[in-house]
């Protein structure tokens, strides 16, 4: 479990189990951010977010560049609450991950993921938590 994650107040778990979207930043190569919104979930136990995509996807092919350095946040707001999750991110196509991914991903948006042939899961090991109003 992450330090950082380990004690949420209960309105903050509550609000990133809700079927809400959120910006993702990465970093391309040059540096820039990357923003897209995503749709997300967050495994309060681990410190764990998953974001299913695309392999092809510039989120995932910024991660991919980052190596094991690629540090990203994603960022939930409603109005003037608002927290964001940052980390080091990886991307996998272990079979394994992905169908959690897709399992938490399904639980809270009540509808599976868009299924290309090449998913992937960009799995964020949150080590800060910022956030406002919660």
């Amino acid at each position: 479990m992450s330090r950082a994650t380990a004690e949420l107040p209960a309105a903050t778990q509550a609000f990133l189990t809700s079927p809400r979207t959120a910006a993702f930043t990465t970093l391309r190569p040059d540096g820039t951010p990357h923003v897209t919104p995503v749709r997300f979930s967050f495994d309060a136990d681990t410190g764990l977010v998953r974001v299913t995509t695309r392999a092809g996807a510039r989120k995932a092919w910024n991660v991919v560049a980052g190596g094991s350095a690629a540090r990203v946040a994603l960022c939930q707001a409603d109005g003037f609450r608002w927290v964001t999750l940052e980390g080091r991110a990886a991307v996998t196509d272990d079979p394994a991950r992905l169908a959690e991914a897709v399992r938490r991903y399904t639980d809270r948006y009540r509808a599976a993921p868009p299924a290309p042939p090449d998913l992937v899961v960009i799995e964020i090991a949150v080590d800060r938590v910022l956030s406002l109003n919660l």
